[in-house]
This record gives C-alpha cells, sequence and structure tokens, in this order.
C-alpha cells in the first residue's frame, strides 16, 4: 500500500485478510501490528491486545468517517521511549450490519427510543468463542506471543467497550487486561449491570480501564458502573482506572486521543531486571485450520502519516 492510496500505517503490520469462522460463519479482516524489536529479537515473546473494529485501529482509509485510533504511531512512541512494554496489537474487523448482533450480549431492540420492535440476535458469546477458539489460536500458532491469561488483553469503544468488559466476565481464563472506552451501558435496559451483580468477585489479575466523554448521552451511567465493579472487589486506581473526560464526544477521535493513557495503564513498561523469570512455553507448531489460514499480506512501512483535517 502506498501513501497516494490514502493509507496512514506506521511500523510492521500484517494483514489477514477474509480471515474465516466457522462459528460465526462469516470472514472479516484481521490486522496484526508488530513491535519495534519483534523483527531482531527472535527470542522474545510479547503480550496481545485485541481491539474491536479493527478497520478503525490503524488507518484513516479504512476507519469510519476517516477518522483512526493511530494505535500504532502511539504504540510505536510509546514503546520507543520505553513508557510500556512491547505488545502485539490485533485489530479484529467488524462486519457491516453483523456488527450490532456480535457486540450485543442479549436480545434487546435495537433502537430502543423509537417505534421499531426489531431485535439483536445476541451473538457476543458465539464472537467471544471466535476470539478464544479459533482467532487466538491462530495468533498464537503465527506469532510470538505470550498466550497466558495474564499477558492477553482485549478493548474496545461503544459497544465494542461493552463487549470487551462482558467478554472479560464470560471468558477470565483468558482476558485480563481491558479496555472499555465509552461503553454503551444503556444496551437493553442496561443489562451490563446485571450481568456485573452475578459476579461473586473480581476475576484474580483482571485489569479493567473504563472512561466516559461528559458530551455523551447518559455519560453518569458510567459511574454507576465503576461503584458496581469496586463493590464486586476491583480496586479503584489499582487494577480499575475510572475516567471522565471534561468535553469529549461519544467518536473515533475522542478514543483515539485517550488510547496512549490506555496503554500506559494496561501495559506499563517493566524494566528487564524486575521481570520475573517466565517458564518456557510450549507452541504448538499444528497447522492451522484451511477455513482460517488466511493469507498474510505484509503491508508496507510507512514512517509519517499524512496530515488529514477532519471534521467533528
Amino acid at each position: 500500500m502506498t501513501d497516494e492510496q490514502g493509507h496512514t500505517l506506521t511500523g510492521d503490520i500484517q494483514q489477514h485478510a477474509q480471515f474465516a469462522s466457522r462459528i460465526l460463519k462469516k470472514q472479516r479482516d484481521i490486522w496484526v501490528y508488530l513491535p519495534p524489536c519483534y523483527r531482531r529479537s527472535t527470542s522474545c515473546r510479547y503480550p496481545v491486545f485485541y481491539l474491536h473494529d479493527g478497520q478503525n485501529v490503524f488507518d484513516a482509509a479504512t476507519a469510519f468517517g476517516g477518522t483512526e485510533w493511530n494505535a500504532d504511531e502511539t504504540a510505536q512512541e510509546l514503546i520507543n521511549r520505553r513508557l510500556i512494554e512491547p505488545l502485539i496489537i490485533v485489530a479484529v474487523g467488524s462486519v457491516g450490519e453483523d456488527r450490532i448482533h456480535e457486540y450485543t450480549p442479549t436480545n434487546g431492540r435495537l433502537e430502543p427510543n423509537r417505534a421499531s420492535d426489531a431485535k439483536s440476535r445476541g451473538l457476543l458469546r458465539d464472537y467471544g468463542r471466535f476470539l478464544v477458539h479459533e482467532l487466538k489460536p491462530f495468533i498464537d500458532q503465527t506469532y510470538r506471543t505470550r498466550p497466558d491469561k495474564d499477558s492477553t488483553g482485549l478493548g474496545g469503544s461503544s459497544l465494542g467497550g461493552l463487549a470487551s468488559l462482558i467478554l472479560s466476565l464470560w471468558f477470565p481464563n483468558t482476558f485480563t487486561r481491558i479496555a472499555a472506552l465509552s461503553p454503551s451501558i444503556w444496551w437493553d435496559d442496561f443489562v451490563i449491570y446485571r450481568i456485573v451483580e452475578e459476579i461473586d468477585e473480581a476475576p484474580r489479575s483482571s485489569k479493567i480501564w473504563l472512561d466516559t466523554g461528559t458530551h455523551e448521552e447518559g455519560w453518569e451511567r458510567a459511574g454507576h458502573l465503576r461503584d458496581q465493579l469496586i463493590e464486586r472487589g476491583w480496586r479503584l486506581h489499582e487494577d480499575l482506572h475510572y475516567k471522565e473526560v471534561q468535553g469529549a464526544e461519544h467518536a473515533e477521535w475522542a478514543w483515539s486521543a485517550r488510547f496512549e493513557a490506555v496503554l500506559r495503564f494496561l501495559f506499563p513498561y517493566v524494566p528487564p531486571q524486575q521481570r520475573t523469570r517466565r517458564r518456557r512455553l510450549v507452541i504448538s507448531t499444528r497447522p492451522a485450520p484451511d477455513q482460517v489460514n488466511a493469507p498474510i499480506v505484509r503491508l508496507r512501512r510507512i514512517r509519517r502519516k499524512e496530515a488529514a483535517t477532519i471534521s467533528t
């Protein structure tokens, strides 16, 4: 890909086009950011951060409204400055109209404030199974990851933020570093409140970033969700970070602006001398199933983004 095509990719990014899922019976694009040291430090393994709505994560050419999260530039800079640990970021593309079905846990109404009675198919648990049983094994076989739960994160915004938080509760043995940016707390009469109420205690090692913008409709609800999480055992400022961003809207530019803080909370830099020795990992070399063994496209490195003016 070239600058003339309007792409804004920075660093070493791989693409797995039309990655297929037997569980969801759908295909989607997957993008994988590799840290600057990945090629030269061939014995190192890295934590992995999975992000929903992957088309918005790295590239303005594919992002909604042309506004991306700048996740590649942000990670690149923070890693080079030793402000976060080197990590792999996996951007999981959403699939058009199926997005709302895959990111929602229940059969709630799609437009609760309107006359339409159309409902979601509530496929979040199936989407979680796709991540855990199809995508993650493929990523762990293809790249030098640290596959343990303490090294695996999940994040997103809006319905993707809601999905990230709920999936961390449903799959606590897989995802423990969670980013819920402006989660859609309103979904299905605030079903997230009921889901959290059913938790006996905070999943061990789980670390959550929760935020909202004060120019978002119903932003005060995030404070109640914060209080619920604290009641269930999360410790504010330790394994739960809560932020109300003054003047921030429910928009890609707002989530991009605080992505640096998300990375610094969930993946802080640890000096080598302070790292505990990890037991040797045994990685299976079994070939991935044909339907998920999508071709890898090496994307051209672009060191600098094109300047773009986005009207909001």
